[in-house]
C-alpha cells in the first residue's frame, strides 16, 4: 500500500520564478520540468497566466476609497458642548 500523497502547494514566488524561466526559453520546458519536478503542462499554464496578467504589474493602482472617519469622538464632543451650553444658559438666568 502506498501512503496517501498530499497535494503540493506552491508559493507565488516559486510560480513566478518557474514562469519567468520558461518565458526566457533558455532551457527547454522538459528540462525545466525535470529541474523543478513539475509537469510540462503545469509550467505552460503558469507561463500563460504570467503573460495574461503581466500588464497588471504596470497598471496604476485603483484609487483607494476614502477612509471613513471615526465619528464616536465627534459625537462625544458634541454632547459635551451641548451640556456645557445648557449649563451656561441656566447660569445666565436671574
Amino acid at each position: 500500500m502506498n501512503p496517501k500523497r498530499t497535494r503540493r502547494r506552491f508559493t507565488a514566488d516559486f510560480k513566478a520564478e518557474v514562469a519567468l524561466a520558461a518565458l526566457t526559453e533558455r532551457q527547454p520546458l522538459a528540462e525545466l520540468a525535470a529541474r523543478y519536478q513539475l509537469s510540462v503542462s503545469q509550467i505552460t499554464r503558469w507561463k500563460l497566466q504570467l503573460r495574461e496578467q503581466a500588464a497588471q504589474v504596470f497598471a496604476e493602482p485603483a484609487a483607494a476609497p476614502p477612509a471613513t472617519p471615526d465619528v464616536e469622538p465627534l459625537y462625544a464632543a458634541i454632547g459635551k458642548l451641548q451640556m456645557e451650553n445648557q449649563l451656561l444658559k441656566k447660569m445666565q438666568r436671574p
